[in-house]
């Protein structure tokens, strides 16, 4: 039976059977060493979509039957077998004992975003039950570990669902701790609630949250990769707080897709002479954070209070220079390599702070997927794939040839399913649902 979005009741009851197997997109073990010295490490060549076992599940876990996921740059690490195989976290996690060793296997079930139906409920698990629509966090937190009843993300055995655990969201069904769902958002289709948690969390702990930069009424907020599933959301976050958004993309297509999402001021790399690869000395990067200063200032007037930065080593020199005086650089990745270097005069003589976040905990996680509810923030959805095309998803990504959100499609037999409240969703309305796949459409 197919979904049927006019009919939720249907639509729920036709995906609650409890397979022992599933079709998954995984790496193997055997893999691992495939790339040998090449330097294109082409994702297309170690995804592989196939049918995998289940596992039986602990007490406090779920089963749910996935109906779309997307594509993260944790994807591609993990394919690329970059820095580290994954293997060896799952190794690292097996080492538990217990349900734990259910992780370490020869395949790798990879994706840390996914939205679906719960099939099935572990014998500890309380608050949720089958047919239940829901989004997964990527947080993976260990509830018995101390440290988690104040912040999740501080506990020594955090992990990341799909990347350092087994049973990733790439597949038609996965499994997850109870503590890693959310109900679904319901005005969003399913391939739009799949695209949020990660990149949207992410972005949320980073600049609202607690434990991030707290930005305020008035803030400038400098952007890098401004339309990619972090910097989308980023730009929407300190729009939506009264700050000002300054977003820094990599062509003209990405330029009016910043300026459409709620860029105040938009830069191209080029203006300020910035390849791919970034500066490659600390002169280079005075002369390129000079450039970019220097626009700022003449554009907006002062320098800004936070630097977003997750694009990493071709960055986060800029990034340190250019923050104001008491500022601060807020990371969460380096899609660009994890060895930074800035000139740490910048850092310490003007009291700037460079501020570690990742991912979020399932109150930042349910605080910001209330702002979808809400419309005060909309998914940024370029594109959509079928679970069989994930490889040609992956490797646009790769290549940086998005924008926005790649997402994948598992069991929903198509695009525009899973939507319970189409009043809300009109009262949002279309035009401001996707930016960006309007764009690209």
């Amino acid at each position: 039976m197919s979904l049927s979005a006019a009919d939720p009741t249907i639509a729920r009851d036709a995906w609650l059977d409890a397979p022992s197997t599933t079709r998954a997109v995984h790496l193997r073990a055997e893999d691992m060493d495939m790339f040998g010295a090449d330097a294109d490490r082409d994702v297309r060549r170690s995804l592989r979509v196939g049918t995998v076992p289940l596992p039986e599940l602990a007490p406090d876990e779920v089963l749910v039957a996935v109906m779309a996921s997307s594509i993260n740059y944790n994807t591609i690490w993990s394919a690329m077998f970059q820095p580290m195989p994954t293997f060896a976290f799952l190794r690292r996690l097996g080492r538990q004992g217990g349900y734990a060793t259910r992780h370490d296997l020869p395949h790798h079930v990879i994706g840390s975003d996914a939205s679906g139906i719960v099939v099935r409920t572990g014998a500890g698990v309380r608050h949720w039950a089958p047919g239940d629509f829901v989004v997964v966090s990527p947080n993976c937190p260990d509830d018995q570990d101390p440290p988690t009843h104040a912040d999740s993300m501080m506990s020594p055995r955090q992990l990341v669902w799909g990347y350092e655990t087994n049973f990733g969201g790439l597949a038609e069904h996965t499994v997850v701790r109870a503590t890693q769902l959310l109900p679904k958002p319901a005005h969003l289709t399913w391939e739009e609630a799949a695209s949020i948690t990660l990149c949207a969390g992410t972005a949320y702990r980073m600049l609202i949250g607690a434990h991030g930069a707290r930005i305020k009424l008035g803030d400038i907020a400098l952007i890098w990769g401004a339309t990619g599933g972090l910097g989308s959301i980023a730009v929407q976050l300190v729009k939506s707080s009264g700050g000002i958004p300054i977003g820094i993309v990599g062509s003209e297509e990405k330029a009016e897709a910043a300026r459409r999402l709620g860029c105040d001021l938009v830069i191209g790399r080029s203006e300020i002479g910035m390849t791919s690869a970034g500066p490659g000395s600390l002169d280079e990067v005075q002369k390129v954070g000079k450039r970019l200063g220097g626009i700022i200032r003449r554009e907006i007037g002062e320098d800004p209070h936070v630097v977003f930065d997750y694009v990493g080593r071709a960055t986060f020199g800029v990034s340190v220079f250019v923050a104001r005086r008491g500022g601060v650089v807020v990371t969460c990745g380096s899609s660009t390599g994890y060895e930074h270097t800035f000139d740490n005069r910048y850092l310490w003589m003007n009291l700037k702070n460079i501020l570690g976040s990742h991912v979020a905990n399932l109150q930042e996680m349910s605080e910001c997927i209330r702002l979808f509810g809400l419309g005060t923030l909309v998914p940024v959805l370029s594109e959509v794939h079928p679970l069989d095309d994930v490889g040609a998803a992956a490797r646009t990504v790769q290549e940086n040839r998005h924008i926005g959100k790649v997402g994948v499609l598992c069991q929903a037999p198509s695009e525009g399913l899973g939507v319970t409240d189409w009043e809300l969703r009109a009262k949002i309305g279309e035009q401001r649902l996707n930016p960006l796949r309007r764009i690209t459409s």
